[in-house]
């Protein structure tokens, strides 16, 4: 692949793997944390909100866009590292889709705190890590 392409590429990929682990890691310093001391009634209510209101289209940009490039990236280059990091942020997005999403419908069905938040908690500090995972190994120099 021509050194332009790939540099945009992985310059693209950087940009979105780094910020959609940043989102990621804003509910587990700060998001989460806030709402442990409010009532389960709050913590409902938040959370139904937060969930409808992240689906849009620069969040999507991120939470789509980071693996896809980090997927092409690994196709083109095929080395250990892209490939990892290709890993990392496929398994971030699976978690997602087969897990988190799940559960907050399950809560906008009308599903309990004490159902919700430990497991979506867990699985999200998982993805968390996995994203960021993702992001380091395509900042490792020489990528």
């Amino acid at each position: 692949m021509a050194d332009g392409m790939d540099s945009v590429l992985l310059a693209g990929g950087r940009a979105l793997s780094g910020l959609l682990a940043g989102t990621y890691l804003a509910f587990v310093v700060a998001v989460m944390p806030s709402l442990r001391g409010v009532s389960d009634e709050t913590f409902v209510r938040v959370m139904n909100r937060i969930n409808v209101v992240i689906v849009n289209p620069v969040f999507l940009a991120l939470f789509l866009g980071a693996p896809a490039l980090a997927v092409l990236l690994a196709a083109l280059r095929r080395d250990p590292v892209t490939i990892a990091a290709a890993v990392a942020a496929v398994v971030a997005l699976v978690i997602t889709f087969a897990v988190n999403i799940p559960l907050n419908e399950a809560l906008a069905r009308g599903g309990s705190r004490d159902a919700f938040e430990s497991p979506w908690v867990r699985w999200h500090d998982v993805r968390t890590a996995a994203a960021a995972v993702a992001f380091v190994l395509l900042c490792v120099p020489g990528r």
